[in-house]
């Protein structure tokens, strides 16, 4: 892999994360089109600690509070996190909460991630499926609920459905913000609670795939990569709470679909590189 397939990626690693349309379903899908080596899956999971670190910066005031309302919790509030008195203090139990169900699904998942679920065949039709899916949460949901009314419910939900995002395609930040909209939340409230519930599962996944990496692993398209993902990441966590106050997700569903059937079509012709 060269520097610049490095930045590249790690530039589409940090953009796609955070909009709902798969970055996983990128790293692999790009470099299949374009003949590259797409350093497997571990490289993926080392440019997640790159938008690990955007998510850490920018943040960086909500995960204070969130560190503070842990301190916080009493032993009644594990059993009964809805009535927990501070706000932060729920919050951190709900992400607490909800980050188990997609922890143990990727852990049961995690040898299926690494080959049969890195097809491209597969991913055009997970693509496609979860763009109408985020298409039909996004038109017909309520949006009125706000973050403040969360309960450990929504965030169990919310939970469950990251855990399939495992299988690329289907997206972590676009399962869970269509989740988090069918329940009722407005669109920035979905897309917030989406981030912050990421946080741990990309840490996670990191302390895994990545405790095992030599300083012969670190080298100048991974450093590179790496670094891309946080920059672009930050900006695209930024860029899409702004694009979310006077927008819907219709324009990433469209492209979710249009991608997916481009992929198919490719297939299908023939035209599938060698």
């Amino acid at each position: 892999m060269s520097v610049f397939q490095g930045l590249v990626l790690g530039i589409v690693q940090g953009i796609a994360e955070f909009l709902p349309i798969s970055s996983s379903a990128h790293l692999i899908i790009i470099p299949w089109l374009l003949g590259w080596d797409d350093g497997g899956l571990t490289f993926d999971v080392a440019l997640h600690a790159g938008t690990l670190v955007a998510l850490l910066v920018y943040f960086r005031k909500e995960w204070m509070l969130l560190i503070k309302g842990l301190l916080k919790i009493k032993s009644p509030n594990f059993l009964s996190p809805n009535l927990a008195p501070d706000p932060d203090t729920r919050m951190a139990l709900f992400i607490t909460y909800g980050t188990i169900p997609g922890a143990l699904m990727g852990l049961l998942l995690e040898k299926k991630a690494e080959h049969a679920f890195r097809s491209p065949v597969l991913i055009a039709t997970t693509l496609a499926i979860m763009g109408v899916i985020l298409w039909i949460a996004d038109k017909h949901s309520k949006k009125t609920k706000t973050l403040d009314q969360m309960t450990l419910k929504d965030s169990l939900m919310i939970g469950i459905a990251q855990g399939f995002a495992v299988i690329p395609g289907f997206s972590r930040s676009g399962v869970t913000i269509s989740t988090a909209l069918v329940q009722g939340f407005d669109r920035q409230a979905s897309a917030r609670f989406s981030f912050f519930l990421s946080m741990p599962i990309i840490a996670g996944a990191c302390v895994l795939k990545l405790r095992h990496l030599t300083v012969g692993d670190l080298t100048a398209p991974f450093l590179v990569g790496v670094a891309a993902a946080a920059v672009s990441g930050y900006f695209a966590i930024g860029g899409l709470i702004k694009f979310l106050q006077t927008r819907s997700y219709g324009a990433f569903a469209a492209y979710r679909v249009l991608v997916g059937v481009a992929i198919w079509l490719i297939v299908l012709t023939g035209h599938a590189p060698r």
